[in-house]
């Protein structure tokens, strides 16, 4: 072997030189003696094999959260480091914490935006499981910190502000203040309009993204975005409400909460500009 001659790998989402020959069982004793489980290629594996350029390794200690400049090393590896920071510096009010905004936090969530405001008055009902992202031991706790905790469990690292309280129209500027897109997510009408008369009156500039037509279980293509006024965004086939026999349904609802997310990631991003015509 030639002295000194090294090969690049990517271990743990971090691009590493490592000596030519270098077998996968010497780089975990050396590099992550307490591993479980390493991942060669995408695979699990257990045999000892030699390592070559470009190879990608992943040690897993089964149980251990990673630190957050792994985690970050890992989202920074998928998403590339640009739109990593975008997202990172992100700041998202999420208006109702129920099948809509639970589902939106949690694709947000996984995608690294870094601070999401969480709104709710309400508490988790035996009735909410069937499309929210809560679990059944949950039963009865404010939404906001079920909520909060659901997310600790997918990135500990994003900040969740909770308030637990009824959104009212002079509340809006207080709690949304700084955020750089605002999710509406209510079930109620009244309420809907009411967020969307106070994003315009007090919070003007910030881009709101509401969601009307999404109970039942029509075709997931009726559910589409658009752009109603200015830099007001509305997701849903527009005619759907919920009435009995048509109720809201965990796959449409994560349709349309699919949609606000992304909506939201292309906002943060510069995909879409928060202004018509922009």
């Amino acid at each position: 072997m030639i002295a000194n001659a090294v090969i690049q790998i990517r271990l743990n989402e971090r691009v590493i030189d490592v000596p030519k020959g270098l077998r996968l069982r010497n780089l975990h004793r050396e590099r992550a003696p307490e591993a479980d489980i390493a991942i060669l290629n995408g695979f699990p594996t257990t045999e000892d094999v030699v390592l070559d350029d470009g190879d990608q390794v992943v040690f897993i200690q089964r149980g251990v959260v990673p630190g957050p400049e792994e985690l970050e090393a890992m989202l920074v590896a998928r998403h590339g480091p640009d739109v990593h920071d975008k997202l990172k510096r992100g700041q998202v009010g999420i208006a109702g914490c129920g099948g809509l905004g639970s589902t939106v936090a949690v694709a947000l969530a996984r995608s690294g935006v870094g601070r999401l405001v969480l709104v709710d008055f309400d508490v988790v009902e035996p009735s909410n499981l069937n499309r929210q992202q809560y679990f059944i031991e949950q039963i009865g706790l404010p939404k906001v910190e079920a909520l909060a905790a659901n997310l600790a469990r997918i990135n500990p690292y994003v900040v969740a502000v909770r308030h637990q309280m009824r959104l009212e129209m002079a509340d809006v500027f207080r709690v949304f203040a700084g955020c750089d897109v605002v999710v509406e997510c209510f079930d109620n009408p009244a309420a809907k309009a009411d967020l969307a008369l106070a994003m315009r009156k007090h919070l003007p500039t910030v881009p709101l993204v509401a969601a009307s037509g999404l109970a039942g279980y029509g075709p997931a293509t009726a559910i589409v975005s658009r752009r109603v006024l200015g830099n007001h965004f509305l997701v849903g086939d527009g005619v759907s409400a919920a009435r009995p026999g048509l109720g809201l349904l965990a796959p449409r609802v994560a349709v349309a909460a699919g949609h606000q997310a992304n909506i939201v990631l292309r906002l943060l991003l510069g995909a879409i500009s928060p202004h018509e015509g922009g």
